[in-house]
């Protein structure tokens, strides 16, 4: 596990490389690092747990979610 100092540290350096590549191209920014981190994590339950709690109250934009089961 991380300390909070640490994850802060990693926090503020993702911050900064979003603001770093603009505002323009920070979705294909976050959609890579969406895909390294699932690679890096290695285990689908794990990842779709994540993605579940990441939706979690953020407003629905009328799509059709995932038909994956939760």
């Amino acid at each position: 596990m991380m300390t909070d100092t640490e994850r802060d540290t990693l926090y503020t350096d993702l911050c900064r490389t979003m603001t770093r590549i603009g505002e323009a191209d920070a979705s294909l920014f976050l959609a890579r690092f969406a895909w390294l981190s699932i690679e890096a994590i290695g285990d689908s339950a794990t990842v779709a747990r994540l993605i579940a709690d990441a939706g979690d109250g953020l407003p629905d934009a009328g799509m059709q979610a995932s038909t994956h089961e939760r």
